[in-house]
């Protein structure tokens, strides 16, 4: 039992190891059950603070988190831009902490059983869940790594994700989290029992079940290419690789009857729709297999802009749908406020030669008949652009990606996780598409249906689900994440203010 809050200087211990509690959480090496413990000591830690000890003791807490999360960044940016990403996250998660410092010292004294192991924690889930979203969303489009929901994309709460979305994942984490603080402060036998129904009854929630309307049969290609934002390579030689590792599938008996052939984000490094060469490549190929190719290109439509594209190419057609990336990266494919960024820092602003434009094209396009969902790299962590998908009508995910910039770090195992829970949010099969690794397939339950080894080139042939199902994740929307921000910030200024009133009685 917890009676006291621990002094500052333990405080800060416990944030830090809290911190890097949570990041072990998050592939690799995913020891889920993490999440849980870390956030319970950054939480612990929390109690007795007022708001700017509270912002001290969350910005620990997440410098650990970010700093050691996304260390993968410096491999092809250096540590300037990794730095200030772990600044602008670290403010967020300090803020927060700040919030939840105060909502633990206004109701410290509050006597009521249900406030102490219902309210509160589920006001303190709220505030966390509620901070995710914001940080999702803002600045320049915001940035949703670490969002505690993604930590559990292969534990037993995981399934919930396709009834509740992300947020409510989040939510759930961090509720069941804050109440066996409480518990730990003030144990009761009742509400030992009460937080154990808890957590069985959401770890048991099964996933949303989706139908069937058919199978489509996929040869997907991961060419191990040197496809870096940087890299030094000879035009088409990406392209050649992909093509190599296309070809490999000509014997294989399952390569009769594919209906689409999937190549990553920048597997052609010769726009088709400019250059002749790869034109002839891609229609090639498509003839021998008899199969439209959906491969990641940058196209130049009017001399001016650039787009991270993905092509549909049909021998005897050309290009017959076309995506363009709606959720470009900040300072890696454009550079926002670029003459301000320069007077900081010229060298890493004009490192980004090019600023790719935002897309505006649908995210779905029709693949040999069936209407495919199109994410491209970072897309994959926008649950809007998955709800369009779904909402358009797609019945399976193609999502295409870029690892090659980051080496053998854990950064493409912690997108692939992003991947596997839009697949239980959607009830989409997702398709997961790498130049690198780890290319996989992930059914809509979650499973993996076909892994490709990383940073080998290879091929996979399989015969993926198509549904028509709308999980409640998708009918819900964006519905709960707007709950869950005005419950915390009724919930903190109701608290504050009944705070004041009993400052100004005793006065």
């Amino acid at each position: 039992m917890i009676k006291t809050p621990p002094p500052l200087w333990v405080a800060i211990v416990l944030a830090a190891t809290g911190g890097l509690l949570l990041r072990t959480a998050f592939p690799a090496p995913s020891i889920w059950p993490f999440a849980f413990l870390g956030l319970a000591l950054v939480l612990i830690a929390l109690r007795g603070r007022n708001f700017w000890s509270g912002l001290l003791v969350g910005s620990v807490a997440g410098a650990t988190l970010w700093g050691s999360l996304i260390f993968w960044l410096t491999l092809y940016l250096g540590p300037i831009p990794w730095l200030a990403l772990c600044v602008l996250m670290t403010v967020w998660v300090g803020i927060s902490g700040g919030v939840i410092a105060c909502v633990y010292r206004w109701t410290e004294s509050a006597g009521s059983g249900w406030i102490k192991y219902v309210v509160v924690p589920a006001l303190v889930a709220a505030i966390w869940s509620a901070r995710e979203t914001l940080a999702a969303s803002w600045p320049y489009g915001g940035f949703s790594w670490a969002r505690l929901a993604y930590s559990q994309a292969e534990s037993p709460f995981g399934d919930s994700v396709s009834w509740i979305g992300v947020a409510g994942l989040t939510f759930i984490v961090a509720f069941i989290s804050a109440m066996a603080v409480a518990i730990l402060v003030s144990p009761r036998r009742k509400s030992m029992i009460a937080w154990g129904i808890v957590v069985v009854c959401f770890a048991a929630v099964p996933v949303f079940a989706s139908n069937s309307v058919g199978t489509m049969r996929v040869l997907v290609a991961q060419g191990n290419s040197n496809a870096g934002l940087f890299a030094q390579h000879d035009p088409g030689d990406i392209l050649s690789e992909h093509v190599s590792a296309t070809l490999a599938a000509q014997e294989d008996p399952q390569a009769d009857g594919i209906d689409a052939i999937v190549w990553p984000e920048n597997a052609s490094d010769i726009d088709p729709l400019r250059s002749p060469l790869a034109a002839s490549t891609l229609t090639e190929v498509s003839q021998l297999f008899d199969a439209p190719i959906v491969t990641g290109t940058i196209t130049n439509p009017r001399g001016e802009e650039y787009f991270n594209s993905s092509l549909v190419w049909m021998h005897g057609s050309g290009a017959i749908a076309q995506y363009d990336k709606m959720r470009p990266v900040p300072f890696a494919e454009y550079m926002p406020n670029r003459e301000f960024f320069r007077a900081l820092v010229p060298d890493l602003v004009d490192l980004v030669g090019r600023d790719y434009s935002f897309g505006t094209r649908p995210n779905v396009v029709s693949v040999s008949g069936v209407p495919v969902g199109i994410s491209i790299c970072f897309d994959i962590t926008d649950n809007t652009l998955t709800r369009q998908m779904i909402d358009s009508g797609a019945q399976v995910i193609f999502a295409q990606t870029n690892n090659a910039d980051f080496g053998t770090t854990d950064e493409n195992l912690q997108q692939l996780a992003i991947a596997r829970l839009a697949a239980l949010e959607s009830g989409r099969t997702v398709v997961n598409d790498s130049t690198v690794g780890t290319t996989a397939i992930i059914a809509s339950d979650g499973s993996t249906q076909a892994e490709l080894e990383p940073y080998q080139p290879g091929y996979l042939i399989a015969d993926v689900n198509l549904s028509t199902s709308v999980t409640p994740a998708i009918v819900i929307g964006r519905t709960l994440e707007l709950v869950l921000c005005l419950f915390a910030i009724v919930g903190v200024t109701t608290l504050g203010w009944m705070s004041r009133k009993r400052q100004r009685e005793r006065q």
